[in-house]
């Protein structure tokens, strides 16, 4: 009989990203509070760590469990739901289109609207539960 070497979702949520501290053993994440990190005499950051806006070792440590458990090669974390959708909305380009949801958060389509629709980027507001207003909706792209 073959033995099936995989490890169930509900292991890996608390193992993923969660090595022991190298200072301190602590299986748990500190919560790191600090908004700068220290500068190497050349200028460097050895840490990896510069601003934590930037990044820091708790991001990190989310972005990594994240990608653990969604079986991703990465995986990015945004302090807001609309951070992440304007992230998304700049990788595209004048003459994209996007079919995006009648009920969705008030904030996105005011984005789509005041923001990229007059940038040139084509919008279809539908309802998502309409599978044929959803269809009619995409299309395919010709360029």
């Amino acid at each position: 009989m073959k033995m099936r070497n995989t490890v169930r979702f509900e292991t890996m949520a608390v193992h993923a990203a969660a090595d022991p501290d190298p200072r301190t053993g602590a299986l748990a994440a500190a919560i790191q509070m600090s908004t700068t990190f220290e500068r190497a005499a050349d200028g460097t950051f050895p840490s990896g760590f510069a601003y934590t806006r930037d990044a820091n070792p708790n991001r990190k440590a989310l972005e990594t469990a994240m990608a653990a458990l969604e079986g991703g090669a990465s995986a990015v974390a945004f302090a807001s739901g609309m951070a992440a959708t304007m992230a998304v909305m700049q990788t595209l380009a004048p003459g994209d289109h996007v079919v995006a949801p009648l009920d969705a958060y008030f904030g996105t389509p005011k984005l789509l609207r005041e923001l990229f629709m007059p940038w040139g980027l084509e919008v279809s507001f539908v309802d998502m539960t309409d599978v044929a207003a959803v269809r009619a909706a995409i299309r395919t792209r010709t360029r």
